[in-house]
């Protein structure tokens, strides 16, 4: 256990708070340590519907934890164990963009380098009007990591991708929704409310189809059409035989709100 990551489940949502305000939530070995166990857990529990990852005070997260780099203990590993380290706690965000659940990134102030890449693997961002986000990378001589050249590419293109890694360029929260690197701004007053309703919303809503939609939609990344196409038949068909089909399928015809149990 450590307090470099806060973890709550209330009403169907799961929040992982990166907490190193006073760092801006650097990422330290602790907190990677944690993440990486936690996403995996989270992603078997039945109480959880959705994710959401935050951060403490007033910023999402700056990155690595420089203080926590240590030139002298950096020296004493050898390449490979450096590799497979990272490697390691890289899966974090992999599990945020592959697991089948909603994941929301709620994200405010500074959202840089490996902090941008575990905001780019949830689904969805929601942030708010103080967000100021960049790749940073270039800036302290590293290539990249947590996935972000992945996601930051299916966003925005390849070409656009480059040039926010090879500047390093700051953007605004405007900035950032007009490349549609997060889905929505709010005010900063409003930012947990807003979240939070789109949180529930998907947490208590079809689970079960949401999964296979999600698992579709990441197939769309890097599958052929006919490959899709082949999933969308094999899931629409799978949830079609769902609990919660036939549940929707009766509230339409009584002009009713379904009630889902994730099933």
């Amino acid at each position: 256990m450590t307090d470099h990551l806060l973890e709550a489940i209330e009403d169907g949502v799961a929040t992982l708070t990166l907490n190193q305000p006073s760092k801006l939530n650097a990422l330290s070995t602790e907190m990677m340590d944690a993440l990486k166990e936690a996403v995996p857990r989270l992603a078997e529990d039945s109480s959880v519907g959705a994710i959401v990852l935050t951060g403490a005070g007033r910023g999402f997260c700056s990155g690595g934890d420089i203080g926590d780099m240590k030139p002298e203990e950096r020296a004493k590993k050898t390449y490979e164990e450096r590799w497979r380290r990272l490697r390691g706690w890289m899966e974090a965000s992999r599990g945020l963009h592959e697991m089948p659940k909603p994941t929301i990134a709620m994200i405010r102030g500074a959202t840089v380098g490996a902090g941008l890449s575990l905001a780019l693997a949830c689904d969805m961002r929601i942030a708010s009007e103080t967000l100021k986000m960049t790749t940073a990378f270039a800036r302290v001589g590293l290539s990249g990591d947590f996935g972000g050249s992945y996601y930051m590419t299916h966003l925005v293109g390849g070409a656009k991708a480059r040039e926010l890694y090879y500047t390093a360029d700051m953007l605004d929260a405007d900035a950032a929704l007009a490349l549609r690197l997060v889905n929505r701004v709010t005010a900063d007053d409003a930012l947990e409310q807003e979240t939070y309703e789109l949180a529930k919303r998907l947490a208590n809503g079809p689970r079960v189809t949401l999964a296979y939609m999600k698992r579709n939609l990441n197939a769309a990344e890097t599958g052929t059409l006919s490959d899709v196409m082949d999933l969308e038949a094999m899931h629409h068909s799978r949830t079609g035989m769902t609990e919660d089909h036939v549940e929707a399928a009766a509230a339409f015809r009584e002009k009713r709100a379904p009630n889902f149990k994730g099933r």
